[in-house]
């Protein structure tokens, strides 16, 4: 994974100091890309350890359309809590719990979780019921159609930018747009990604957009390709320069390698079992906070 080494050593390099909208500070950069070989092994972090099991189940609940973090929180899924919290502390019905506090009562009560842990109409809906003009479009559902169908196209893209729909969201999309290529029976996807947390975010985005890229090519009976992550915003929060600079000191180690069931020909039907991840030494995790 020396592409995103060399992404964080150009950000610390040649970015500039901003002031960003969470109050924290970042340094960045404008314009990047990684490519990311899909062919044999797994383009998953091993200068620190990332928790494959949040990518799986955070890529599943996409998929599946989900928008609400209880299905992630009953998985121990931790990742989206801050933001439905946040919109929790500004309502009436906040009465001084913790996050802890609140996300026990989205674990323990659906109807609590139903009115305060869905974020809107963020990734999921969009994928897979954007609103157009009098209807709702499957986007997934479309570009799969179109691999099978008509591998040539240059229409094989998924938008989860909806303006109209923005300030319903609790988060914008960050990865807002994703386009399919089909060559030489390789499927291969490319990422835009208007804002990129260098350090928590796009491990996870390198490993969840590649994982999508194999489970697409299982489904539509092609071999991955490459993924290629295109970055608008790229960016060092403040409080994570101690992290990234540690993280520097580390040599790569070996990538893992991901196995799919080999039954599932349906992107729609996998589930957590039919996705293992194998060969997976990395250095230690790295904390770091989270600016909402």
């Amino acid at each position: 994974m020396e592409t995103y080494l060399a992404f964080l050593r150009d950000i610390m390099e040649q970015g500039v100091d901003r002031i960003d909208r969470t109050g924290t500070g970042t340094r960045a950069i404008f314009g990047y890309q990684m490519r990311f070989d899909l062919r044999e092994d797994f383009p998953l972090l091993t200068t620190k350890s990332v928790h494959f099991k949040s990518v799986v189940a955070e890529l599943l609940w996409f998929i599946k359309g989900d928008t609400n973090i209880r299905d992630l929180v009953l998985q121990g899924v931790r990742i989206w809590n801050e933001w439905p919290y946040a919109h929790y502390r500004k309502s009436s019905a906040y009465q001084g719990e913790t996050l802890e506090d609140f996300i026990e009562k989205i674990k323990m009560d659906p109807h609590f979780a139903a009115k305060h842990g869905d974020l809107g109409p963020v990734y999921g809906r969009q994928w897979r019921a954007f609103e157009g003009r009098e209807k709702t479009v499957d986007q997934l559902q479309e570009v799969l159609r179109l691999i099978k169908e008509e591998p040539t196209s240059r229409r094989m893209i998924v938008n989860s930018w909806n303006p109209p729909l923005l300030a319903d969201m609790a988060l914008p999309p960050c990865h807002m747009m994703f386009q399919f290529f089909v060559a030489e029976n390789r499927l291969s996807c490319q990422l835009y990604q208007r804002s990129a947390d260098a350090f928590l975010g796009v491990p996870f985005n390198i490993a969840s957009y590649s994982l999508l890229t194999l489970m697409m090519a299982q489904v539509t009976g092609l071999k991955p390709g490459q993924f290629i992550h295109t970055i608008g915003d790229g960016h060092i929060y403040h409080d994570h320069v101690e992290q990234v600079a540690l993280q520097l000191t580390r040599t790569p180690k070996q990538r893992p390698t991901v196995r799919l069931n080999p039954e599932i020909k349906d992107l729609f039907a996998f589930t957590r079992a039919d996705i293992s991840l194998e060969a997976y030494a990395p250095h230690p995790a790295i904390k770091g906070k989270v600016s909402v």
